[in-house]
């Protein structure tokens, strides 16, 4: 039993990784899902197509290794976070599609809860601020529009869980209704002081407490799965949502450490140790995982657009055809043209978190052709990036920049050109680890640490190898003039909402 198996959950595909205990890939196997789009800023997933994409990805990855349910020590669960399902506690079924975490229909329900002056103690609780980015107002819409949802919650028929507890649910056939406490902290509900689900907050969004799992550490006994699923029954040992994962798989376990992970969307987070550290600069205050009942946290920045800034190319504008184009591309745009794209798609993120605005393009003219725009998205995650940095500096009173590196992993890290321009404007190093696969390797660790085949974190984080340092090279007034721009961009598109 000397493998592990990683079921990454993801925005728009399912992903089953088999590890072995040096932590190579002995397997992999990855399905796309469709995505559902009911309204502008609305973003669903049918329940169902979750699971039979995992279901099939963990049997495929199986069949790939050759491997039997009795050779797998654990398997370990990273997902999408944030994303809501309710379904009936006895039957399994959802009452409606999963709520996106990119999802924005709760906009007014969260502009109604801050204007009732209730951000202060949420985010004293949470170290959330109120936004519809979080589970908690989308339960209360689907109790509230669903019919007979609120009274039936109510009666304790339905439960409450994000992806990575539906999931669970599934796999050990409903015996197990159980998430970790990364996944409860993304919740608007979860008191990460006290590491409980808080009454005030139940009490605020309308959550009856008998919809709720049961939270536990990152690395647990979560059961295991029915045996009819993969011809045996497999320990399930870890779960931790897809950005705490990612930060485990960096092995950044020291506070100080700082990763940035690029799918759809992008996100930072910077360990802060022992001690939640309050924002003053709109990041949120997480937990980065919980081992052993001690909890780690972190500030965390999201920006919502990163990689869906190239998917818009691919299949909005239809510049490209492969992701991989987009470097090539951007290094053919006119430097005499400063375009900007703010790719506030579904909304910005942190530090704005103003999920009205949409997206712009500023400095077009007749000469701008598609390296512009594509040099204008690549740039546009790299700017985003910044902002998030500049506020973890400002925040985190050690963040020395001279000693700081940034570990980035995800899709878009694959593009040298952004990771340098990255480096460029962070005027940091950017480091890309061999293993690209963080995410799914941070949930394969916490199983296999609680099945007792991989070694405590500053053991495992000695497996960590560097496939590639970009360095800065951008002169210090490029650079300026640069960041100056965006930050002229941003304004711009935030007034055009103030009026």
């Amino acid at each position: 039993m000397s493998f592990v198996l990683a079921i990454d959950q993801g925005t728009t595909s399912s992903r089953a990784i088999l590890f072995r205990d040096d932590i190579s890939i002995a397997a992999l196997a990855q399905q796309e899902f469709p995505q559902h789009f009911p309204a502008s800023g609305w973003v669903e997933h049918e329940p169902e197509d979750i699971w039979q994409s995992t279901l099939a990805t963990c049997r495929a990855a199986m069949a790939q290794a050759g491997l039997r349910a009795g050779e797998i020590a654990a398997i370990g669960i990273t997902n999408q976070r944030e994303t809501t399902v309710v379904w009936d506690r006895v039957t399994g079924r959802a009452i409606h599609r999963a709520i996106v975490w990119q999802d924005r229909r709760t906009a007014d329900a969260c502009a109604a809860l801050k204007a009732g002056g209730h951000e202060p103690m949420v985010t004293h609780k949470t170290g959330l601020i109120i936004d519809p980015y979080f589970s908690g107002t989308k339960i209360a819409w689907l109790l509230d529009q669903v019919p007979g949802a609120r009274q039936r919650a109510e009666r304790g028929e339905l439960l409450f869980g994000t992806v990575d507890c539906y999931l669970l649910w599934r796999l050990t056939g409903g015996q197990v209704h159980a998430t970790d406490a990364t996944n409860a902290s993304r919740t608007l509900l979860f008191n990460i002081h006290s590491g409980q689900w808080d009454d005030e907050l139940l009490a605020l969004l309308r959550v009856p407490r008998s919809m709720l799992p049961e939270v536990k550490d990152s690395a647990a006994d979560f059961g295991s799965t029915v045996p009819d699923l993969f011809g045996g029954a497999i320990a399930i040992r870890g779960i931790a949502g897809d950005q705490q994962a990612a930060t485990i798989g960096q092995a950044c376990f020291a506070p100080g450490m700082m990763k940035s992970t690029y799918g759809t969307g992008c996100f930072a987070l910077l360990n802060t140790g022992a001690t939640p550290v309050a924002s003053r600069n709109k990041l949120l205050t997480t937990i980065a995982y919980q081992l052993d009942g001690h909890r780690t946290y972190a500030l965390e920045g999201s920006i919502f657009v990163a990689g869906s800034a190239v998917q818009w190319l691919r299949d909005g504008l239809g510049i490209i055809q492969h992701a991989s184009e987009t470097g090539p591309l951007a290094d053919r745009a006119d430097p005499m043209q400063s375009v900007y794209l703010v790719p506030a798609f579904v909304g910005l993120g942190a530090p704005y978190w103003n999920p009205r605005v949409r997206g712009a393009l500023f400095g077009l003219t007749r000469n701008t052709t598609p390296a512009e725009l594509a040099h204008a998205a690549l740039e546009s995650v790299c700017y985003q990036t910044y902002d998030l940095w500049a506020a973890m500096r400002a925040d985190w009173p050690d963040a020395d920049a001279a000693s700081i590196v940034l570990r980035v992993d995800g899709g878009m890290t694959a593009s040298d050109w952004t990771m340098q321009r990255l480096a460029d404007l962070l005027n940091a190093p950017v480091d890309r680890p061999v293993i690209q696969e963080t995410t799914a390797l941070g949930a394969a660790y916490l199983a296999g640490y609680a099945a007792g085949l991989f070694p405590e974190p500053h053991k495992f984080a000695d497996n960590w190898r560097l496939q590639h340092r970009f360095r800065p090279a951008m002169s210090a007034a490029s650079r300026e003039r640069k960041l100056q721009g965006w930050a002229a961009a941003v304004r711009g598109l935030l007034a055009s909402d103030e009026g």
